[in-house]
């Protein structure tokens, strides 16, 4: 028995959209200190008290380094034709700068050549948030040669990979790094200093540019991008200090981001909010930021609604909650997707991440989470609501393919459509996941 998938034709996508399902490194692989592996910054912040919700850490993870076959046997069963994955920067280059660790290379080769070997296109991110400490000890994303080692990491990997893989992202989410990190600390390395995030994401966002540079002048034929986490962000009500509020944040979270990778310039509202917060820069750096890019991946998940009077309680909009008390707004996809359209001369877009926690629940060998598959449904639909109105979409994948370390949450979130039992490592595809193949069946056959 499978889960049923939806026919309306308005689901139809173009012959040539990429349907995938995505992961990161940290989060699966386990295998923390073999091979050659040195440690991350993610390695050091489990092990700060009460960091992590449960205790746990990513030390055995999915244990995907040593399952990494059979769990791409389960990405081919379910019909995507892209994978989308991060490199752990640690596991092949330990002290982030120097010598290479062939065993950790040799890793990625395999699973390239075992996605291709399997008719699945590899879409590699390099930096999915697992710093090597060495670089961390030496300031991390504050410190500027860390830009410079980025790129020599970059153009390291890009040589042994980039024949094969279709596509290199620099980094996924920066402002998650920098804000979390290092503003918030409830993400590693643990700062609190905004002045630090701020050059953080400066950093970031030069470190990418000089990356595509280098990467290009290389003759690195893969498509290359970034990724970002984006939202619409809406005032909690229409008093004005709400209005304001928002614009702030959305200035914080997006056109922080998007307006000096499109438009060469930081907005200046938010420069003149930071004041002295604001990163410092050198002369070419916006230029070096903005550079061309083959593609933009957007990770959505939500809106964020913003009040003035402090964080806002999800609970009050009426609206479904994820497990992370995230409100479920499809409709928020669609319009982030027509804005970024609007606003920027945006590339090709992905969907590079989508999905929902939900508390799932395996009985007699299946996992009935109509709340995933009814998530993912519509935000397929969201996506083709945008294409309709003439954004570049190019394509969409799942987050996640499986159970996974869910950073700071530890292993209490379950975001994946295949089931992961921990004490057995024992995989289930969820009816989300069977959803998610019939649906791709449905679209081959259209």
């Amino acid at each position: 028995m499978t889960a049923s998938a939806p026919a309306d034709p308005k689901h139809a996508f173009p012959a040539d959209f990429v349907w995938g399902v995505a992961t990161s490194a940290f989060q699966i692989e386990g295998a923390a200190t073999l091979d050659g592996k040195g440690p991350s910054n993610w390695d050091t912040f489990c092990r700060v008290p009460g960091a992590i919700a449960d205790g746990s850490n990513g030390d055995v993870a999915c244990d995907h380094y040593h399952r990494w076959a059979a769990d791409l046997d389960i990405v081919q069963s379910l019909g995507v034709n892209a994978y989308r994955f991060s490199v752990s920067w640690p596991r092949v280059q330990p002290a982030g700068s120097g010598a290479w660790n062939d065993k950790g290379l040799d890793f990625y080769e395999r699973l390239v050549d075992g996605l291709l070997a399997r008719g699945v296109s590899p879409y590699l991110t390099l930096h999915h948030w697992d710093l090597p400490q060495a670089l961390q000890d030496q300031g991390g994303w504050t410190h500027r040669d860390t830009v410079h080692r980025f790129v020599d990491y970059a153009r390291g990997l890009a040589a042994r990979l980039c024949d094969r893989v279709v596509s290199i992202t620099t980094h996924n989410e920066p402002w998650v790094m920098a804000t979390l990190g290092y503003e918030t600390g409830l993400f590693a390395p643990g700062c609190k200093d905004r002045r630090l995030a701020m050059q953080a994401a400066h950093h970031l966002l030069l470190s990418h540019g000089l990356a595509l540079q280098a990467l290009r002048a290389d003759g690195c034929a893969s498509a290359l991008g970034i990724v970002l986490n984006l939202s619409p962000v809406q005032p909690a009500s229409a008093a004005p200090e709400d209005i304001a509020q928002a614009r702030i944040e959305d200035g914080r979270l997006l056109r922080w981001y998007m307006d000096p990778l499109f438009h060469g310039r930081y907005p200046q509202d938010i420069v003149e909010f930071l004041g002295a917060d604001a990163p410092q820069m050198e002369p070419g750096d916006l230029a070096a930021i903005a550079q061309p890019m083959d593609f933009m991946g957007l990770n959505y998940y939500s809106r964020a609604v913003v009040s003035a009077k402090g964080p806002w309680d999800a609970t009050q909009s009426g609206l479904a909650l994820t497990d992370m008390g995230w409100e479920i707004y499809p409709e928020g996809l669609t319009e982030l997707l027509l804005r970024l359209h609007r606003d920027y001369r945006v590339p090709p877009l992905f969907v590079t991440e989508n999905g929902g926690a939900f508390k799932d629940t395996l009985q007699g060998g299946r996992v009935h989470d109509t709340g995933r598959t009814a998530y993912i449904a519509s935000h397929i639909a969201a996506v083709g609501d945008a294409m309709r109105q003439g954004v570049p979409m190019a394509g969409y994948m799942v987050w996640s393919l499986m159970d996974n370390f869910e950073w700071a949450s530890g292993y209490e979130k379950r975001f994946g459509i295949v089931h992961v039992d921990y004490a057995t490592q024992q995989r289930t595809l969820k009816d989300s996941a069977l959803w998610y193949r019939d649906f791709l069946q449905q679209q081959a056959a259209a």
